[in-house]
């Protein structure tokens, strides 16, 4: 039939295979979660990390390495969306508004799921929610062989939920057991590789595998390769702090043994506590605002620019050529801003990218005969796809790095969860036919990016090189 299902009737196997399904998943969340919630208070104070010269080991690469995998499976997930909307569309005969429910009701979902997996990795230990996101991945893998549109609705918002928990949780993890010479540069290249390499792996899988098995073959594949996930998850840790509060001696021993973490003592709070956590509130407003510029930069500004350039005159190639110049840019930006990340500054790369996204938000309130002169119009692309590539690939990890440990996944989920708020934004903007002109997004945006410069430069700290227990003290 082609591999199509729609119209299909659902038969008994089928509502008892969704059945076990639901039954599974709680089954497995209750059962990975710990039976004692840690008390955070009851380690106060308490301190692990690895000294400043301590070297990377196979346990680190290992660790490295399911991560790294983690987040390509991880992404592929989202980034097949466009690849299935052509397919689906013309197997359920959708009109173009409500096929568009689709990645709004995804975005919706890792907006939702930044905020909720990083509670749970809080709450419940950073493992954990690792394996959780895991298992819900695995098990909305399903939606590939669903015979209706709704209920494609339905298991596309939990995929978005998975999908959306587990970035700012790898972030955490990683920031938490690196030694820190090497922290800032294996957040930003980790994390930059993972993204880029899942949306280069779904391109991938969509040219290899949709030719022969339709679209539906990009949602199943999430079977097997979450499988894979969770039959390397031995190699993935859990915070030591997390360990030490439950009592977990010997695993703490083992960890200690293999990454070279040691108890320290904990450095002094500063001295005024009231003004450090107004410097910090201050801090994380402007985190915030950043990364809600940056979805609507991404979201909008560089999703609507191909059309933009169509009615300015271009031909239909340069304005394509827009999105391919993008991915072809994005790995590079990422090992250049890994480097001065972890070289130079953290807090003035992260406020450089800002710039650089903000230079091309001025190029492109130029006037339209001006930017006509292609060099210029190339320039200001250039500027802004640099920008916002190298922007998200430092926000998260800085993020990480700034908050106390019984925060630190909350309030990375908060800074991942806005960075995917302006997608959704942006969704319910196009459903209501709101849908601007380059220049008419870049003179919305330019104030709040601006904004987000001045707040990181007034209550960024730098991170690079220092000690997790002496930003933790700080905050």
């Amino acid at each position: 039939m082609g591999n199509h299902l729609s119209g299909m009737p659902m038969d008994g196997w089928m509502y008892l295979g969704m059945a076990l399904i639901g039954i599974g998943v709680p089954a497995a969340i209750f059962g990975a979660l710990p039976k004692n919630r840690p008390d955070h208070r009851a380690g106060a104070g308490a301190a692990f990390e690895a000294p400043d010269d301590t070297p990377l080991t196979r346990s680190h690469a290992a660790v490295l390495l399911v991560l790294t995998l983690g987040l390509i499976i991880d992404t592929m997930k989202p980034a097949t969306l466009g690849f299935v909307l052509p397919g689906m569309r013309g197997e359920y005969g959708l009109a173009k508004s409500t096929v568009a429910l689709l990645p709004f009701v995804a975005l919706t979902g890792t907006t939702v799921g930044s905020f909720l997996w990083g509670w749970l990795a809080d709450i419940y230990g950073r493992r954990v929610s690792i394996l959780l996101s895991t298992i819900l991945f695995v098990s909305t893998s399903i939606c590939g062989a669903m015979p209706s549109y709704s209920w494609n609705l339905v298991m596309c918002f939990l995929m978005g939920c998975s999908a959306g928990g587990m970035l700012p949780v790898v972030y955490t993890l990683l920031a938490e057991i690196m030694p820190p010479r090497h922290r800032s540069w294996v957040l930003v290249l980790v994390g930059g590789t993972g993204l880029v390499g899942g949306y280069l792996a779904a391109s991938g899988a969509a040219h290899l595998f949709e030719p022969l098995f339709g679209w539906r073959s990009l949602w199943l594949q999430g079977f097997p390769t979450g499988l894979l996930l969770l039959a390397m998850a031995r190699w993935i840790p859990e915070s030591p702090r997390f360990l030490m509060e439950r009592g977990m001696d010997a695993e703490l021993a083992g960890m200690a043994r293999k990454f070279g973490i040691v108890r320290r003592a904990p450095q002094a709070p500063p001295a005024d506590a009231g003004s450090a956590a107004a410097h910090h509130r201050e801090l994380t407003i402007a985190l915030v605002i950043t990364a809600l510029s940056w979805s609507f930069v991404n979201f909008g500004l560089l999703l609507w620019l191909p059309s933009d350039l169509q009615d300015r005159g271009f031909s239909a190639e340069i304005a394509s050529g827009i999105i391919a110049s993008s991915a072809l840019v994005a790995l590079p930006t990422i090992m250049v801003a890994a480097f001065f990340y972890s070289r130079w500054s953290s807090k003035r790369t992260l406020i450089g990218t800002v710039l650089l996204t903000l230079a091309g938000l001025a190029g492109a309130l130029l006037p339209a005969s001006t930017l006509a002169w292609p060099p210029l119009l190339i320039a200001v692309i250039a500027l802004l796809v640099v920008g916002s590539n190298g922007l998200i690939a430092v926000l998260l990890p800085y993020a990480a790095e700034n908050y106390a440990l019984r925060i630190r996944g909350r309030a990375t989920g908060l800074i991942a969860g806005s960075s995917k708020f302006g997608g959704v934004a942006v969704q319910l903007g196009a459903f209501a036919g709101l849908i601007p002109t380059m220049g008419g997004a870049a003179a919305a945006l330019i104030i709040p990016m601006t904004l987000s410069a001045i707040l990181i430069g007034r209550a960024g700290r730098e991170t690079r090189g220092r000690s997790l227990r002496e930003l933790e003290a700080a905050a």
